[in-house]
């Protein structure tokens, strides 16, 4: 046997090795995370213990067991019948051997329950040594980021085929061995030497070595310091808990995570390959899902709600498109965000980005043709672009969606024809509906007509759970509460104010002029004695107090003007205040706006107009958020709510709306709440309907005549015509 052979099992030995060792390397990196958070999760198991009432056994065992003895005993929760155990609860007066037993068993069976579904919360503002501990073991990974687990999956698959490719081979590795092996190992040490060196060319030429190298020295990097690692998880928390959430083997809900289709599509889904080589950036389990339901669909509305990572989604269908050799990609999304999405593509993937707006956009459009990538544009630049030749774009993605809902209108047209032209389309919306249910069936038609036809009367009739299914092919949906477990929480409080005696007078005069809008923002008109300005202030100040930052949100520039106003010249409000974003700054500058706010340390004010800052930017920066005035749409409140309550944000989230009493104020809060229950009902749940005729809403100028009336009538206006009329 010649040194050849041998040089080629010494190679093979030398691949294997460092496979072997990126393997252990994780693993020991991953028992650390293990090893931190295993106390922190014991004793949030014993809080949820602690809290369940001794009553709650009964329930498990469906009401055989009689407490009355225990709970006079001093045994109140079922963690104390746990520290209790079999011996002290024998000696219970009038409880025997039987019931000790079930009521341990049943107590067992809910510390399992709650050890399956407790979430650890990682406190930013109040570290402790073991949360630490925590953060700094998790950093490690996160630091070692998706080239870390690409080089594990290589490693793994490549240790599995050289393992026994090298004891088959063990022979070729000395000449006297190979003498005195049979004819039979021989030929078999031979045949194994040869696939292993197809191997070890193979893999140098991908620079798998380099890869295996790096991730081994990545792993056992360790944190720099305690404060970097809360520093970097801060910045990155949503890279952090999905890391969690996999390791601590507690992901969400399965059935949730999946958006509840129907199990032929999502089995379907489920067997889909996605390519992570053009991808810098690791999916969570719900993420990877709906990638793989866009590319095994073809065409779908991804309708995530606000904060669940829709564009990361998108970017991994873009990557595995990419890999498969597809060339040319477009985004069509509002201006608002062109600027996140051309800096999530560079910063997510390797895939090539060209911006298609502003003067020089047809030039940047034909240099796009020509050398292909993803191209992001406006829908009205789009309008000016020719209609791509079938086949030639691989995946359209048209963020916002639900902005294209009217098929009259010209952008809609426009994106309808993109559609047909299209091999795959990927709709993208966290609000499918805003006014009407029936509306989203407009999105579905430009899909797959079929799905949109079927989409009938009878559906309608038998309610949301019909349409579920019969949308199910195009339509995937998941909510934050089920699939993001390390969510911060979201308190929201209603401020009702008593308008002041000059906030009344400025709304008397709107309602008398029949000015809807005015009316609306009256309690904004007279700064120096407005009731809703006053307390908005105070939250400002409280938030101001304890380190928070705020983002003020109004459908009104004038409003925003007013309240600068008064944040400026409050020297008690100790922030800076940024803004106001309208839809009248420019994209770019909106997105420099809002990372300035995010820029400051400590506390900071950001102003918003709700159309435009409710779109698009990211402000997990802010943990207060203030809306001046409820919304018409109930989607644009939650819009806004989600762009600080989403994934990354590492504070609870307080969210104040300031309310008048006794006008429009109240009559816009009722109607929210019936369009919420509307759209709950039929959207949040991979489902969206076609209403029945009386739960379709009025337009919003309807509705503005309407409300004018009856506060005419209220205030006894409608008289004073009658009078002025005579």
């Amino acid at each position: 046997m010649g040194r050849g052979e041998r040089g080629v099992v010494a190679r093979g030995t030398r691949l294997f090795e460092a496979a072997r060792a990126v393997a252990d390397d994780h693993g020991r990196a991953v028992e650390a995370v293990r090893a931190a958070l295993s106390p922190i999760q014991d004793a949030a198991v014993r809080r949820e213990l602690d809290a369940i009432p001794v009553a709650r056994l009964q329930d498990v065992t469906e009401g055989r067991l009689r407490l009355g003895h225990v709970e006079k005993s001093g045994l109140r929760t079922v963690g104390d019948v746990l520290d209790a155990g079999p011996y002290r609860l024998r000696q219970i007066p009038g409880v025997g051997q039987r019931t000790v037993d079930q009521m341990l068993a049943a107590a067992r069976r809910l510390s399992e329950a709650v050890h399956e579904t407790v979430a650890v919360h990682i406190d930013v503002d109040r570290p402790e040594p073991g949360t630490t501990a925590l953060v700094m073991a998790l950093q490690v990974l996160v630091e070692a980021g998706p080239d870390a687990r690409r080089a594990l999956d290589r490693a793994t698959a490549l240790s599995e085929r050289l393992g026994p490719l090298l004891a088959d081979a063990r022979p070729a590795a000395g000449r006297l061995r190979m003498l005195l092996a049979g004819p039979e190992k021989r030929a078999r040490a031979l045949a194994a030497v040869e696939e292993i060196g197809s191997l070890a060319d193979e893999a140098e030429r991908a620079g798998l070595p380099e890869l295996l190298a790096q991730a081994s020295v990545d792993l056992l990097r360790g944190a720099s310091s305690d404060v970097a690692a809360w520093v970097d998880f801060e910045l990155r928390s949503a890279d952090y808990y999905g890391l969690l959430a996999e390791i601590s083997g507690r992901p969400p809900d399965t059935a949730a995570a999946e958006g509840f289709l129907p199990e032929e599509i999502a089995e379907r889904v489920r067997t889909q390959h996605l390519d992570d080589s053009h991808r810098r950036v690791s999916l969570r389990g719900y993420q990877a899902f709906g990638a793989r339901f866009a590319l095994a669909q073809r065409k779908v509305v991804l309708g995530d709600e606000m904060g669940l990572g829709k564009t990361i989604q998108a970017i991994a269908v873009l990557a595995h498109l990419a890999a498969e050799g597809r060339t040319h990609f477009m985004v069509v999304c509002p201006a608002s965000v062109l600027v996140n999405w051309t800096r999530e593509i560079e910063a997510r993937s390797a895939l090539r980005v060209t911006v298609l707006h502003g003067p020089d956009r047809h030039d940047a459009f034909a240099d796009w043709r020509e050398r292909g990538g993803v191209g992001v544009t406006t829908f009205d630049a789009l309008r000016g672009f020719p209609a791509p030749a079938e086949g030639e774009v691989g995946l359209l993605v048209v963020d916002e969606a639900h902005t294209v809902k009217n098929p009259a209108a010209k952008r809609s047209r426009s994106v309808a024809e993109w559609v047909e032209r299209c091999d795959r389309s990927l709709f993208m919306t966290g609000t499918p509906m805003e006014n009407r249910v029936v509306e989203f069936r407009n999105l579905v038609r430009m899909l797959d007509r079929g799905v949109a036809d079927a989409l009938g009367e009878r559906d309608a009739l038998a309610g949301s759970v019909a349409f579920r299914k019969a949308v199910a092919p195009v339509y995937l949906r998941r909510n934050q509460e089920d699939v993001l477990t390390e969510l911060p929480s979201l308190q929201r409080t209603d401020e009702w104010e008593e308008l002041s005696a000059s906030d009344e007078e400025a709304y008397r005069e709107a309602v008398r002029a029949g000015n809807f809008m005015a009316m609306r923002r009256a309690a904004y008109t007279r700064a120096d004695k407005s009731a809703k300005l006053d307390r908005l202030r105070e939250i400002v100040q409280e938030a101001g107090e304890t380190g928070q930052k705020t983002v003020v949100f109004s459908y009104f520039k004038d409003v925003l003007a007013v309240v600068r106003a008064a944040l400026v010249e409050d020297s008690a409000a100790g922030a800076p205040v940024f803004g106001p974003l309208t839809g009248s700054v420019a994209a770019g500058r909106r997105q420099q706006i809002v990372d300035d706010f995010a820029g400051v340390q400590g506390p900071a004010v950001l102003l918003a107009q709700i159309q435009a800052g409710g779109v698009g930017l990211n402000m997990q920066a802010a943990s207060v958020v203030v809306i001046c005035e409820p919304q018409i749409k109930p989607t644009v409140e939650h819009q806004a709510i989600a762009r600080a309550h989403r994934m990354g944000q590492v504070r609870p989230v307080r969210v104040h709306r300031l309310l008048a009493t006794g006008g429009v104020d109240e009559r816009l809060v009722k109607m929210l709440e019936e369009k919420t229950r509307l759209f709950d009902a039929y959207a949040r749940r991979s489902a969206v309907a076609e209403s029945t005729p009386d739960a379709v809403d009025v337009s919003d100028t309807e509705l503005a005549r309407r409300i004018v009336e009856e506060e005419q009538a209220r205030l006894g206006m409608t008289d004073e015509k009658v009078a002025a009329a005579e």
